[in-house]
């Protein structure tokens, strides 16, 4: 089987569309389980580099932060931070239309994510034992906006509107300062809407390990959020796996699959699959159809499309890395699509109805010819922080869940011990904890 993650000799462009094709029905159960890898490191090479990198900024704190901005992003910073009165004046450059836009994302967003938010029954499950659920907001949570090839103030969006609705106490925002010593204008104005008057300028790997730790400038959190390359990514797995500091979910490089049959439009899916390209020479996509005539017809289109875009060059190498899958029809396609576990999944068929409960692993899915990734991305209201490299197996996206810790109770009232207290006595002894059941038989005695 042809290896598609082969390194890419000649990084001249243009790049002569998707990198691999592969016949489902040929491929062995061991090429399918490497076809699907993505992101993998098996010399752990990135994660002896961002080890060192958490070890030096928990050792040196903001020094090793402004050492790194100096190495990584070419700046020389005198602060970490930028304050409300500076965030404003960031945010003044914006074009009325450009704040409008943002403006209608922050609502969308808004509303599909208030709906999250609800309070649970309280359930008695005998006479006298009532047991119920209440919602905690998560007291200091750390935002990273990525900012290298290209920034995102829409993450900003996705992460501080749950945020803000669960109503955590702190929240923390790190992102990668750009060449002037600043951030976007656009991340700025999602500042003033998300009522966030301080944005810590650090990026990477050395952002996840400040608000993991905290330094002289960056508070310490109790969980990280928000997507990143592979460093960030190894990083939030390594901070969760050697502190109390949780994170969100391991969401690395971008990637999508699309499904398309005869219905779909080539020049519709080749778009979708250069959308997910362009965030970086690692993202992935992945093009599954029920017919060579479509795949033709969506390299032809990618040909064209490519070499039209500002970015053709990382989109290039990234689709250079993908590949298509031919199958014999739509159920096949989603047997690859669970097997892959996207993070984002494109239902290009006018068939859609006929397949979305065979969906078993995904972060997100767009269903109809109508439907682009883009919307997720941006506007349409739901959340597009997701989980990648076959995480969608486990995990779900962000959402308000993601903020609050959901703390059980219960109350036993007298004629309730009564009820319950024989059968815990019983389970109690049987386990030999004689505290526990001691516990319930004084209760029980009580008069």
């Amino acid at each position: 089987m042809k290896d598609i993650n082969k390194e890419i000799e000649d990084n001249s462009f243009p790049f002569r569309g998707l990198g691999g094709s592969y016949r489902y029905s040929e491929l062995s159960f061991e090429e399918l389980k490497k076809l699907v890898q993505r992101n993998v490191d098996p010399a752990n090479e990135i994660r002896a580099i961002v080890e060192e990198v958490i070890a030096n900024v928990r050792e040196r704190g903001d020094a090793a932060l402004i050492d790194y901005a100096h190495k990584f992003d070419k700046v020389e910073l005198k602060k970490l931070y930028l304050d409300k009165t500076e965030l404003e004046e960031l945010a003044s450059a914006l074009l009325p239309e450009q704040k409008q836009a943002l403006q209608t994302a922050y609502q969308n967003i808004k509303k599909f994510h208030q709906t999250q938010l609800k309070a649970e029954d309280k359930v008695e499950t005998m006479p006298g034992v009532t047991c119920w659920r209440e919602l905690r907001p998560i007291e200091r949570v750390g935002l990273y906006i990525p900012g290298g090839t290209a920034v995102l103030p829409s993450t900003l969006l996705m992460l501080g509107i749950p945020a803000q609705i669960a109503g955590c106490h702190q929240i923390v925002v790190c992102s990668p300062p750009q060449k002037n010593g600043k951030v976007n204008s656009f991340i700025a104005y999602v500042c003033q809407l998300l009522g966030i008057d301080k944005i810590y300028l650090a990026g990477g790997s050395q952002a996840v390990a400040a608000m993991a730790y905290g330094t002289q400038t960056i508070p310490a959190v109790d969980k990280i959020f928000g997507p990143g390359n592979q460093f960030v990514t190894k990083a939030k797995t390594i901070i969760q796996s050697t502190t109390t500091c949780a994170i969100d979910m391991p969401a690395g490089p971008s990637e999508v699959l699309v499904i398309a049959d005869e219905t779909a439009n080539p020049e519709f899916v080749a778009a979708d699959l250069l959308a997910q390209a362009e965030h970086g020479a690692d993202s992935q996509s992945i093009l599954v159809a029920t017919s060579q005539t479509i795949i033709d017809a969506t390299q032809a289109a990618l040909d064209k499309q490519l070499p039209t875009l500002p970015r053709a060059e990382i989109a290039g190498k990234a689709i250079a890395n993908s590949y298509s899958v031919l199958v014999n029809d739509l159920q096949q396609a989603m047997q690859f699509s669970n097997l892959y576990a996207p993070e984002h999944l494109i239902l290009a068929t006018e068939n859609w109805q006929s397949i979305t409960n065979s969906i078993i692993n995904a972060g997100s899915v767009f269903l109809g010819n109508l439907t682009p990734e883009s919307v997720g991305d941006y506007a349409s209201g739901t959340n597009h922080t997701l989980p990648t490299s076959a995480y969608a197996r486990a995990y779900s996206g962000v959402s308000v869940d993601s903020f609050v810790k959901k703390i059980t109770f219960q109350h036993i009232t007298p004629d309730g011990i009564q009820n319950i207290g024989p059968t815990v006595e019983i389970l109690a002894e049987l386990e030999g904890l004689h505290a526990h059941k001691n516990a319930v038989t004084l209760r029980m005695n009580k008069k």
